[in-house]
């Protein structure tokens, strides 16, 4: 498929139907490990589209969380060690520092011709910090959707589908391309582009710190801050910076592309965002090729790993997430959505 001249590999809907993803999957066990983030979507899709799924978890919060979406203990949802062992295919879907700390007991229920499967490169293509090397006689492939394992669930509900990127690690049985696909299929992906999982990896720790979380905030912040520094109420600073971005434009600009916003707005927002556009991108530029250089190095994930590795790291993280929750840009924020219609 055509992206703007370049050409990618692109499996869509239309081409490889579900029908065909359950054939190719008929008999096979699948097993999700991991019932966190993307745990929940991806094994509710995959039994809502007529899969043979289990589920293995921890006993806790999240093991009765489990039970309270419809897997029976014993029967679809057992221990990680159990599940993996009934599995063909291995759905590897913990945090990144979970999957170092279980990859050693997970590694013994991987035997020849099982599939190993994540929806993140990250324990694969830093394995010589993480320690995660799968042996060679076993299929290793992903399938990444793009956004959250809430966002996959409810856009299948909605009979939407998220695009997912896929990519192919090691090829032992001769079949994992079509295991790969038809898991993308079943887990509802919109349509799949060929990745590997070293591209994988550095694009999403580069998007997650830059701009789907790392930057966005930092911009909002700085913008807000410069308004209230100038007189601005909270609520003006904070429905300029963030509430017409997220409600008015953003929606208009996914369905439409940014060019169309830009055609479709007033002369004097387009004559001012055509002038500033170039110098947000030359001050941010170097910021990014800086970001990128340091995922591509592996400090980033380094740093993940250390961070996750200290004891008292949960304790400190909500530290961290409180302050940002107790500011008074997102403080306003709560406001500013009770006061929205749909609230009244």
């Amino acid at each position: 498929m055509n992206f703007g001249g370049v050409i990618e590999n692109v499996v869509t809907r239309e081409e490889y139907p579900l029908e065909k993803a359950r054939e190719v999957l008929k008999d096979e066990t699948i097993a999700v490990i991991g019932y966190g983030v993307q745990g929940p979507g991806q094994s509710l899709n995959l039994r809502d589209n007529g899969f043979n799924v289990i589920v293995g978890q921890r006993q806790g919060k999240t093991f009765e969380k489990a039970i309270s979406d419809g897997w029976v203990p014993g029967k679809t949802l057992f221990s990680i060690e159990e599940a993996a062992q009934k599995a063909t295919i291995v759905m590897c879907l913990l945090s990144d520092a979970a999957v170092m700390s279980v990859w050693p007991t997970l590694k013994q229920y991987l035997t020849p011709g099982k599939a190993l499967y994540f929806s993140h490169g990250f324990a694969i293509t830093w394995n010589d910090r993480t320690g995660c090397v799968p042996q060679k006689d076993i299929d290793v492939i992903m399938v990444a959707p793009k956004g959250s394992g809430t966002s996959l669930r409810t856009m299948f509900l909605e009979g939407r589908g998220l695009n997912s990127s896929y990519a192919i690690y090691q090829d032992a049985t001769g079949r994992a391309y079509d295991r790969t696909i038809a898991l993308g299929i079943g887990i509802g992906s919109g349509y799949l582009f060929e990745t590997t999982f070293q591209r994988e990896a550095t694009s999403d720790l580069t998007g997650e710190r830059g701009s789907l979380m790392g930057a966005i905030q930092g911009l909002l912040l700085a913008q807000y801050e410069v308004l209230r520094e100038n007189g601005h109420s909270p609520s003006e600073a904070f429905n300029e910076t963030v509430e017409e971005l997220t409600q008015s434009l953003m929606p208009l600009f996914a369905k439409n592309g940014m060019d169309w916003m830009y055609a479709n707005c007033s002369t004097t927002a387009q004559r001012g965002a055509l002038d500033w556009y170039p110098r947000f991108h030359d001050a941010i530029k170097p910021i990014c090729q800086w970001l990128y250089m340091s995922v591509k190095l592996g400090n980033e994930a380094q740093i993940s790993i250390d961070a996750n590795s200290k004891p008292d790291y949960r304790a400190g993280l909500e530290k961290e997430l409180k302050a940002l929750r107790e500011s008074e840009m997102w403080q306003t924020a709560v406001t500013v959505r009770k006061l929205r219609p749909e609230n009244n």
